[in-house]
């Protein structure tokens, strides 16, 4: 018996080698450097982010300065100057950066030597990528802290996941990155002050966006601090309240009428049946009360819908012109880099 060898050919199936990663294109970026007095500290972080980042546009918002920090700013090349006439907040220099760049992404970073290039990079990067529409730089343990905000940062924290439904591992760090499509609709609903930050946060998470976390480092900050702890802690406060009522509306009052309604209900009754003493007036004020306030929140998550159409469906916020020296919304003057 004789046997058979085949001599059919095996054909190999040629290895699929994965596409290399594709590199983020910085030119895509514009970094937003809010600035209010800090001449000791702008110069090297501009320098060291110019250096790093070249392709990168760098616009400084000088928030009405008394000092150099504005001709220390002009004076590095490609960099962009913005000028506010008088000091108008965190908030309103962001806001001001975000309207004069036409660039698809913005970040945020600060002017006092805080953040490192490094970090900035890797914040950025899904964002650039198209992974995420926004991602916040969550600040580790080996960063510089400030004793005393930490007990306001702790009642924010908890006020903030009990809105977003979520924990926030950094609700208020000055180092992030946005498609300039995502913030800019929400510009109007900005503080002027540092309750920015925590708005953004907020606003994004609610609204459903695609949001990432990357662990930063951030070092001792030059110079003095501007953030005024009890009046912009309050005013965050408030600002929360606000984002609550604009999201949550008819939770909101849903909640109130309920406090309201099922205690006068309940003492109503109890006197009623048991002590058979009618209906008591506190009660049914209390009962007539509630139901008030419900039907509030109805019209009010009505109006908040209406308010919703305004600016989700609406087209990307202008874009103002960078080039050239003249005049930005009538207070604010522009001074070109080199």
């Amino acid at each position: 018996m004789t046997a058979t060898v085949s001599t059919k050919k095996i054909q190999s199936t040629p290895a699929v080698v994965p596409d290399p990663p594709t590199q983020p294109d910085w030119g895509t970026l514009s970094v937003i450097i809010p600035a209010f007095n800090e001449e000791g500290g702008i110069g090297d972080t501009l320098r060291e982010l110019r250096e790093s980042c070249p392709d990168v546009e760098i616009i400084v918002v000088n928030d009405g300065s008394s000092d150099r920090t504005a001709e220390i700013a002009g004076d590095i090349e490609g960099v962009c100057v913005l000028a506010h006439a008088r000091n108008r907040g965190y908030g309103a220099a962001l806001k001001t950066g975000i309207r004069n760049t036409s660039r698809p992404y913005v970040a945020w970073y600060d002017a006092d030597g805080q953040h490192r290039p490094a970090d900035l990079m890797a914040v950025a990067a899904p964002v650039l990528s198209g992974d995420k529409d926004v991602v916040i730089g969550v600040r580790g343990k080996d960063s510089a802290k400030v004793r005393d905000r930490v007990l306001g940062k702790k009642v924010l924290g908890l006020v903030a996941r009990l809105v977003s439904g979520e924990r926030i591992p950094d609700l208020n760090s000055g180092l992030r990155c946005f498609r300039r499509g995502v913030v800019a609709r929400y510009l109007h609903l900005f503080p002027d002050g540092f309750s920015a930050s925590t708005t953004s946060t907020l606003m994004v998470l609610k609204r459903g966006y695609r949001v990432g976390y990357v662990p930063i480092v951030v070092n001792t900050r030059v110079g003095a601090s501007t953030v005024r702890i009890f009046a912009d802690g309050f005013a965050t406060l408030q600002l929360i309240m606000r984002i609550v009522v604009l999201f949550e509306a008819f939770k909101v009052f849903a909640i109130l009428g309920a406090a309201l309604l099922v205690p006068g209900l309940i003492y109503g009754f109890a006197l009623a049946v048991f002590r058979g003493e009618g209906f008591p007036t506190l009660a049914g004020t209390a009962v007539i009360s509630g139901l008030l306030t419900f039907f509030i929140g109805i019209l009010a998550d009505q109006v908040v819908e209406l308010r919703k159409e305004r600016f989700e469906d609406s087209p990307e916020a202008p874009v103002q012109p960078t080039t050239g020296k003249h005049a930005v919304r009538g207070s604010e003057h522009r001074a070109g880099g080199h």
